[in-house]
Order: structure tokens, then sequence, then C-alpha cells
């Protein structure tokens, strides 16, 4: 019945939303929500630059709402001595319990690597961290960051590289976002209680302004509400659908396996009552 039910909701929700493909210019695909003027649209909307200093960060949110999509957006992080700052890219729903998929850039002191965060919620409940280490100096040149949300898994990717899937596990009884309207949202700002090495280095406000760059955004998703088409037609939409292959899964275990530095499946001082059920779900 349960499975009945699900299938159902899902034809429902392609009925009544629309697939979408924005790409390319954040003047039509977003809006500046808050920083007082320390967010810009540059190169005639090809450009987005979000700088933090010590009085305020600044964010930017999509114009429209989704449910299921797939996701990319490049970033270029704060360079240098960035200890303290963190930069995001993720998808969230309002309310109390909210659906949410976070990737969060944690700032680092020159030298060290940049720790990416992240994390899912389903209906208000999160605690599912995973961090990494990236193969890359993400200060030096864009790199894209991808998310994959479909009825079947979430996929955090990395230049096209899975490092991250949370599965679709509502057999064992974990919720899964999938009816809440969601935006996508960015944001630099100041984390300095926790953000580096757990708070223990603090902003260094000399260096400041900090600023990161976004480019090439590209929301392919099922809008909500309403549109022109059915989110179920077309060959633009196979992320619906989307599968890991073997290459994919090849590529998860290999950075899983080299650059995850946490993950909350493998911390039992933290679940003393047991581990979360889909980290024993296959």
């Amino acid at each position: 019945m349960a499975s009945c039910a699900s299938l159902l909701l899902l034809l429902a929700l392609l009925a009544t939303s629309a697939s979408t493909s924005l790409a390319g210019n954040f003047y039509q695909d977003v809006d500046i929500t808050w920083g007082d003027g320390r967010a810009k649209i540059l190169n005639n909307g090809q450009l987005l630059t979000l700088s933090l200093d010590k009085y305020s960060g600044s964010g930017f949110q999509s114009k429209d709402q989704y449910v299921y999509g797939k996701f990319d957006m490049q970033l270029k992080l704060v360079p240098g001595n960035s200890a303290g700052t963190v930069t995001t890219f993720y998808l969230s729903s309002q309310g109390a319990a909210h659906d949410e998929i976070d990737l969060e850039f944690l700032g680092n002191l020159s030298g060290d690597p940049y720790v990416l965060h992240t994390n899912v919620y389903s209906q208000g409940k999160g605690n599912r961290e995973q961090q990494f280490y990236l193969w890359f100096d993400p200060t030096k040149d864009f790199h894209t960051y991808s998310i994959l949300w479909n009825p079947r898994h979430i996929v955090i990717y990395v230049d096209g590289t899975s490092i991250r899937e949370f599965r679709n596990r509502e057999s064992v009884g974990v919720p899964y976002p999938k009816s809440q309207a969601t935006r996508v949202y960015s944001s630099l700002w100041d984390a300095e209680d926790w953000a580096t090495r757990g708070g223990l280095v603090k902003t260094d406000w000399s260096q400041a302004p900090f600023t990161a760059a976004f480019g090439n955004y590209n929301a392919n998703g099922c809008v909500w509400p309403s549109g022109a088409s059915s989110c179920s037609s077309g060959t633009s939409n196979s992320w619906m659908w989307e599968e890991f292959d073997a290459t994919s899964l090849k590529k998860l275990r290999w950075v899983q396996k080299n650059y995850m530095i946490y993950n909350y499946c493998t911390d039992v001082k933290r679940f003393p009552q047991g581990l979360p059920p889909e980290c024993f779900a296959s």
C-alpha cells in the first residue's frame, strides 16, 4: 500500500508540474535576497559575486521553486585565509519540517584544504553529515558542483564525479524529500564559532572583504506548482529516473575512500542507541 501511495503522489506531482532548463543569466534566474549591495551580478548576468565583511555577508535564491531536478553551479571559492567563512549552495523548503540538501564550503587557513560539508534534511530531520576534502584547490578556478534529486536518490557531484548518495529508504521508515517545494540558495557568511576546526580558528577581518564567485547556474527541474509541460515527458527529463552506472559507483567509492573525512553512518559514539536505519539499508 505504501509503495502504491507513493506512486500516486508522484503521478499527481508530475501532472501539476513543468520541466524547465535555465542556464547562464543570473538576472533572469535568481533574486539577491540580502547583503546590502555586497552581492553583485556582473558580465551581463553571466557572473555573480558574494562578499562578506565584518558587518554582513550576502546571498541569493532562485526565482523558481522545485520538487526534483538536476542543479549545477560553478563556484570559485574565497582565496587565501578564508578561516571562519562559509560559502553555500543548497536546496531548501520552508518551515520547521523542511527538506534541505546542503553543500557548505568551510573556509581555511592559507595552505590548508577546504572542507565540503554535506547534509540532507527530510521533514525537519538532519544529522546526516558527510564531509570531504577536495582533490584540487577550489580557489584557483571555477569548478562545477551539482545536486541530482529524483524519486530514487539524491546525489552530490563535484565536476561530474559522484561523492555522496542518499537513497530513498521509505521502505525502512526513513522520510524522503518528495513533496515540499524548494528553492536554490547560495550565501557567503561568517561562522567563525564552528566553521574552521570546530571554531578554533577565527575569522581574520584584516583579510576582508572575502569574495566568492558563481557562474553557469543551470536548473533542470520540476517547477512548482504550474507550467507548460509535464516533467514526465521528453528526453530532457532523463535525470528523473537516473541511477548509478558502474563508472559512477566506482567514482563514488574512490572519493569516499580517499577524501571523506567524516561519515555519520560510522559515528557509533554519536548514536549510542544505534546508527540511523538508512545506514544499513541496501
